[in-house]
């Protein structure tokens, strides 16, 4: 195996570009011609620079208007298969990212992998929050967790609305696949504030959800590159937001989120990227200590 300490910068970018543009671990390990353990140790150590470099440098945003939703995923095995699944993890079953994005820059402003309960909407919203700079207009889904979490978070420092969407019943034919019911219209609830009605959409973190599914295979529905470990699923997640926030052009936006909301005044590459966790790596440690590794 190649040793991660002298893999060249061209083969680190080769191969963070293609986890990014959807490919699997191991066809990247075809592709680039490295063992998977490899890979997978370049993921682990990219997502752990890239998770870093968001909670630092994603601060301050001034945002005005909010958008929050969760996308769906499973690691190891669907959750009705678990139960009979064999040796599998604690962490197996539904896999729930949650995403904030701010509906002017287009920037993930806070990201959360979990549950879909009170817990995860909790610590959710409470690191949206300490990432704005000012007041903003909020929209959620309907999901009760998020009228706790947000009033916990905000108090009544914020404009909050819930766009609650109505579902006619699913046709006998299309029983059993993944096609949702046909949505046969909304509902906009004020919670808290005086939230602008015409502002009052989750239409752009939700094409934002149809992003991440087409750009990382572990959210391509019926193949088999699922996440087989929450921790990597984690990983991607955090490799896919600093790439999507500071080095994919935004096709509308003609620059980079980040670029957009003034986190940055340049266009980055993922040699950038890979420079962050060179950075991690060349970090001095204290006489005696390790570094310690992710499963």
């Amino acid at each position: 195996m190649t040793g991660m300490n002298k893999l060249p910068l061209a083969k680190r970018v080769q191969a963070l570009s293609m986890l990014c543009e959807g490919s699997s671990m191991r066809s990247v390990s075809r592709v680039v011609g490295l063992s998977i353990n490899t890979v997978a140790k370049l993921l682990v150590d990219a997502g752990e620079a890239c998770a870093a470099h968001h909670d630092e440098a994603v601060r301050g945003v001034k945002a005005k208007r909010v958008q929050c939703d969760e996308i769906w995923s499973f690691t190891y095995a669907k959750a009705k298969n678990v139960p009979t699944a064999k040796a599998a993890p604690d962490a197996a079953g539904d896999t729930w990212t949650w995403t904030a994005l701010d509906a002017d820059s287009k920037l993930i402003i806070s990201y959360l992998i979990g549950g879909r309960d009170a817990g995860y909407a909790q610590v959710f919203m409470q690191d949206v929050a300490d990432r704005l700079a000012d007041r903003v207009q909020l929209t959620t889904d309907g999901l009760r967790a998020y009228l706790d979490a947000t009033e916990a978070a905000f108090g009544g420092d914020v404009d909050y609305a819930q766009l609650i969407k109505l579902y006619g019943d699913l046709p006998e034919s299309a029983k059993g696949r993944y096609s949702p019911a046909e949505c046969t219209g909304i509902r906009k609830l004020t919670i808290e504030g005086r939230p602008d009605a015409k502002h009052v959409s989750t239409s752009y973190v939700e094409r934002q959800n149809l992003t991440m599914r087409m750009q990382m295979r572990r959210f391509t529905r019926l193949t088999n590159g699922f996440s087989k470990k929450a921790l990597n699923h984690a990983h991607m997640v955090a490799l896919y937001t600093c790439w999507y926030n500071f080095v994919r052009i935004h096709k509308t936006l003609r620059c980079t989120p980040a670029m957009a909301a003034g986190l940055t005044d340049r266009l980055w590459s993922m040699e950038d990227v890979v420079a962050l966790l060179q950075t991690r790596e060349a970090a001095p440690t204290k006489r005696g200590s390790y570094k310690k590794k992710t499963a």
